[in-house]
């Protein structure tokens, strides 16, 4: 086997001990004489799965009673329409800070279904800080207030929740969820897509509060209602339950570690160690203000647009993968879940050092 350090924003890197896991027990499953990806959704052997998933991402995240976690599908993209359509009325307004691509992408979904309003954005110094909160013009009587915690392909990441004005805050935590502790009492909803953090692509994560629960109305498709996939403990339709199963192995591997106390002490470090290289360097340089620079996901540029192409060759051949910056922006992501342990990271710097010495 050749497994290599995979720096990929998403889908992205597994822990080796939930991939082996899930190897072994592809054909069969806990004694179900089957795999995991064949025996019925709404057996006593998926339901135990299922509710043992849900008990342990509560106990991860110490989410309160008066929350509902629901495990659905269409990525989280397809929660940028349907939270609109379930938590605002057409000639509602909702309120929406912008602070790179995914949050400009929220908005420009909700516009067919709310009024959107642009509380706060970055867009003029190309993303790269979180606009400063006293700026922030909020509607007191808005449906709602969404931002973006980690912008995964700008790098730039709130590293406090926002004062959300006395209207119910929502977060796309896709890229941030369960790096370090967070404090779900400050959202009304919290929403991820799993192939981040979680697990793999096609599932999504969300924990909503019953009361933005009771707003949802009775005259769109059931398939869309949250409220409905809450009151049928997210078996309204077949689940994912590949996704869900694996995203149960890796709640219980983040336990394993020392729960999520335990991954932003790690996190941490791998995030110093690779801007402190950068910073160091006086070669690679970071765009993102350091106040608000990404745990998680890592831009950086070369100081030549043509050593580009020679650094993701070289870096491929010395075992680091998907190091290739997001098309929107070019240059390096080096993006560092709670799957890349810090040796993958220090792996990079080493060779960040010597084509740097090499092409300086």
């Amino acid at each position: 086997m050749s497994r290599q350090y995979n720096f990929s924003a998403g889908p992205a890197a597994l822990p080796e001990d939930v991939l082996r896991q899930a190897q072994a027990e592809m054909l069969e499953w806990s004694g179900a004489h089957a795999s995991v990806m064949e025996i019925s959704h709404r057996g006593k052997e998926f339901i135990a799965l299922a509710e043992a998933a849900e008990c342990d991402l509560r106990e991860l995240l110490d989410v309160p009673s008066g929350y509902k976690v629901l495990f659905l599908q269409g990525g989280a993209t397809q929660h940028f329409a349907q939270i609109p359509l379930n938590f605002a009325r057409r000639e509602q307004s909702v309120d929406y800070v912008l602070t790179g691509d995914w949050s400009e992408k929220a908005a420009k979904e909700a516009k067919p279904l709310a009024k959107v309003r642009i509380a706060a954005s970055s867009a003029a110094t190309n993303y790269d800080r979180i606009p400063p909160r006293v700026e922030w013009d909020l509607d007191r009587d808005a449906a709602y207030l969404h931002i973006t915690p980690n912008e995964t392909i700008r790098g730039v990441e709130f590293h406090e929740i926002p004062d959300a004005g006395g209207v119910p805050l929502i977060g796309d935590v896709s890229s941030t969820i369960l790096s370090r502790p967070l404090d779900v009492s400050r959202y009304a909803m919290l929403y991820a897509g799993a192939q981040k953090n979680i697990g793999p692509s096609g599932l999504v994560v969300a924990i909503v509060r019953d009361d933005l629960l009771e707003r949802c109305p009775k005259d769109i498709p059931k398939i869309l209602s949250y409220a409905e996939h809450a009151a049928q403990g997210s078996m309204l339709n077949t689940p994912n339950t590949w996704g869900w199963y694996l995203a149960g192995l890796v709640f219980k591997w983040v336990k394993a570690q020392g729960g999520v106390a335990a991954m932003a002490e790690r996190n941490r470090a791998k995030a110093e160690l690779l801007y402190g290289y950068i910073d160091a360097s006086g070669w690679y340089r970071n765009p993102v203000e350091k106040s608000a620079r990404s745990w998680m996901n890592v831009p950086f540029t070369l100081p030549r647009e043509e050593l580009d192409a020679p650094f993701l060759k070289e870096s491929e051949q010395a075992g680091l993968l998907a190091l290739k910056g997001h098309r929107a922006v070019g240059g390096m992501r080096a993006s560092i879940y709670n799957a890349m342990p810090l040796e993958g990271v220090q792996a990079l710097v080493d060779f960040m050092k010597d084509f740097a010495r090499r092409n300086g």
